[in-house]
């Protein structure tokens, strides 16, 4: 599996494809290594039939592909980690399909959040100490904006790239952490 750069996602099929929560949930379940459709269908509470559908779509739109036969099994993988798009486009047909498939991954990510931080009081301190938020407001031009989102996204798949996945061996004690960053123009007081 690749770790260079995230895929740019231009395509509004594949941008309106992604935009299930089925789907969703199946590319995050694959990152963790190689299913069957059987297996990722108990997982994300479908039927194996429903589950390879979806994969198939998947797989249709380049984010999935066979992981080869073993006997019986017909296991799927993630063809590469992540993923980019933008609502910024001439033709309004990406762009609302952008709009939508980033409304979808957004109500995902602040449900998680919202769990995530509902459930932290029951994590042990050493992990409820470094959890939680940061807020800064900052005055930026657009260039600069883009300067430290590339900066962020660098430093994360420099230092931890071996530990995007859940197939590689990790240091005992480490626990799947989902880190956020949003950035917004802020409407002036």
């Amino acid at each position: 599996m690749s770790f260079e750069r995230p895929r740019e996602v231009t395509d509004p099929k594949a941008m309106r494809a992604l935009a299930h929560p089925v789907r969703l949930e199946l590319l995050e379940l694959l990152a963790e290594g190689p299913l069957t459709a059987t297996e990722a269908g108990e997982r994300v509470g479908e039927s194996p039939a429903n589950a390879s559908f979806h994969l198939r779509q998947l797989a249709k739109y380049g984010f999935v592909e066979e992981a080869g036969t073993q006997g019986r099994r017909r296991p799927w993988k993630l063809k590469q980690l992540g993923m980019r798009f933008t609502d910024v486009h001439d033709d309004e047909a990406t762009a609302g399909a952008a709009r939508r498939l980033d409304r979808t991954f957004r109500a995902r990510y602040l449900a998680r959040l919202e769990q995530g931080m509902q459930e932290r009081d029951a994590l042990p301190r050493e992990w409820r100490e470094v959890t939680g938020g940061s807020q800064f407001l900052l005055y930026l031009t657009p260039a600069e904006l883009r300067e430290l989102d590339e900066e962020i996204t660098q430093m994360l798949l420099a230092r931890y790239a071996d530990r995007r996945d859940g197939t590689k061996p990790r240091p005992p004690g480490t626990r799947r952490v989902e880190m956020l960053a949003f950035a917004y123009v802020r409407p002036e007081p």
